[in-house]
């Protein structure tokens, strides 16, 4: 059975530790997705042609991702590590549905990715040009198939499938694969979040390409790693929009509460608002009759539009969700807890009846469970309000995000457009626009990681959707030794960033090497 009576501080220092190890993995993934790829399209362009140019920008950005993936690596380690030692109930509970993408990933992806990497490194003069070309693209394949099986497990996190649980084992066992794998949700978000990587990406080659044109630097290099990097950013730009409008779906559909976070919804209803801009009321609590906004520009009913095509759709809101709307099929949350806590009850009454040989009793109690499982995460909610996420935090990164992700696009577009008309160097505003590639790259970062803060903050409490809050998911272990790691960690990883971004800029600066 799960944990009941845990210390908050324990959940807190928990969820910070894993919080901070993922945000420090993500600033290196990013890069890892979609660089490979640039890469990837450089050197078949030097292949094709023959220009020895083309190899050395190849061989230039090959070494800025080296640097890049060699210290991306450690962070993601210690992310499944935290899994047995932080999320042991967790691990226990859907450990046999979450751990089956993950060994995937470790036994096909990761050995696949690291396999041709050292070809790729290391075999130039070693292997004919076809076959050091077929390296580069696996390695940029393997590298997102790791990210394909991570988003995966990702994935059924937010939108549980292809399981049953066992009552006996008190364990949710995978019963279909392919549901797991082929789920709506799964799917969508692994190409709405490698298109993010390729963003990330394609921002970091155009700004590093700005600054050797502020510095007079590498002009060929630049303005053809500049076209590469735009072209790829603009399609991935129109992938995210696509897959974007997808997750609000699916959002909408299987958690209308990190719905409703995303657009400070309190009070739903039809012709839903779509929030341009706006500013939450400060402490805005549930029922509290506070107006939402303290101000707003807001689209009347395209939210409503934007998840049905209907803008006379109905849309929940916290409150909606909070209280229940019986209309509407909508159980108020106390509903679900007082049901969730029934299933509890039934399922140890159930154990016990075995124990005692009352099959009679034993199936009585089944039944009963059976009847509520759905609930059976709410049972471990204390009050309604624990199923609403931290708002404002919810709502500004959801906002940030749809903003930064515009100015990509417009980013990208303007260094195209005048790379390709051979004007980028003789705009009377060229400047300014250089700085604004050079800037590009934390804002793509930022962007990147107000989307996680989004998926997962906005899925809170629940760590598998409606499923298990992480009330129940933590280790019952010392609250100080989480505190201790957590700043072990933040030193450690935070020593990382730096030598990565010092190498990285002692790298950039250098350029690359004549005649290579």
């Amino acid at each position: 059975m799960m944990l009941l009576n845990v210390d908050p501080s324990l959940i807190d220092w928990s969820r910070a530790q894993f919080a901070l190890t993922a945000m420090y993995h993500w600033i290196f993934v990013p890069i890892t997705l979609g660089i490979l790829f640039i890469i990837a399209i450089m050197e078949s362009i030097y292949v094709k042609t023959g220009d020895p140019e083309w190899k050395r920008i190849t061989k230039f950005w090959m070494k800025l991702f080296g640097i890049n993936f060699a210290i991306g690596v450690a962070t993601g380690i210690i992310l499944e590590f935290e899994f047995g030692t932080n999320w042991s109930n967790y691990s226990w509970f859907v450990g046999d549905i979450f751990g089956a993408p993950l060994a995937i990933e470790g036994i096909m992806a990761f050995f696949m990715e690291s396999t041709f990497i050292a070809i790729m490194f290391f075999g130039w003069n070693k292997v004919g040009k076809k076959f050091h070309l077929a390296s580069t693209w696996l390695t940029a394949i393997g590298a997102n198939l790791s990210a394909l099986w991570i988003l995966v497990a990702n994935g059924w996190m937010q939108f549980p499938a292809g399981m049953e649980f066992n009552p006996l084992t008190a364990r949710n066992e995978m019963v279909n694969f392919w549901d797991v794998f082929l789920s709506p949700v799964a799917i969508n978000k692994f190409v709405h979040t490698i298109s993010s990587g390729y963003i990330v990406a394609s921002l970091f080659v155009v700004g590093v390409s700005s600054w050797f044109l502020l510095r007079k630097r590498e002009t060929l290099l630049a303005k053809r790693s500049i076209v590469i990097a735009a072209v790829f950013g603009l399609v991935a730009s129109a992938s995210i929009l696509f897959t974007g409008h997808g997750s609000a779906v699916q959002v909408a559909q299987k958690q209308p509460m990190k719905l409703a976070a995303m657009e400070g919804l309190y009070k739903g209803g039809e012709r839903a608002e779509f929030i341009g801009i706006g500013a939450l009321t400060r402490d805005k609590k549930v029922n509290d009759g506070k107006d939402a906004f303290a101000f707003k520009f807001a689209f009347d009913g395209m939210l409503s539009y934007l998840i049905a095509f209907d803008k006379n759709h109905y849309v929940p809101g916290i409150e909606d969700l909070v209280n229940g709307v019986p209309e509407r099929g909508i159980l108020s949350a106390q509903e679900r807890i007082d049901r969730g806590k029934l299933a509890i009850n039934s399922l140890r009454n159930y154990k016990q009846a075995l124990k005692n040989g009352d099959a009679e009793l034993a199936a009585a109690e089944l039944k009963v469970f059976e009847e509520n499982y759905q609930h059976f995460g709410y049972g471990y909610l204390e009050k309604p309000e624990d199923i609403v996420p931290h708002v404002p935090l919810v709502f500004y990164s959801f906002h940030t995000m749809i903003f930064l992700g515009g100015l990509f696009i417009l980013m990208f577009a303007a260094f195209l457009w005048f790379t390709m008309r051979n004007k980028i160097e003789t705009l009377r505003w060229r400047k300014p626009l250089f700085w604004l590639g050079v800037l590009g790259i934390p804002l793509g970062f930022i962007a990147s990681e107000a989307g996680w803060i989004v998926v997962e903050v906005g899925r809170q409490p629940w760590v598998v959707q409606d499923l298990m809050p992480v009330s129940a998911a933590v280790t019952r272990i010392s609250s100080a030794s989480v505190q201790i790691t957590f700043w072990v960690f933040a030193v450690i990883f935070t020593a990382l960033l730096i030598a990565e971004v010092s190498i990285m800029t002692r790298q950039i600066k250098i350029g690359p090497k004549k005649g290579e």
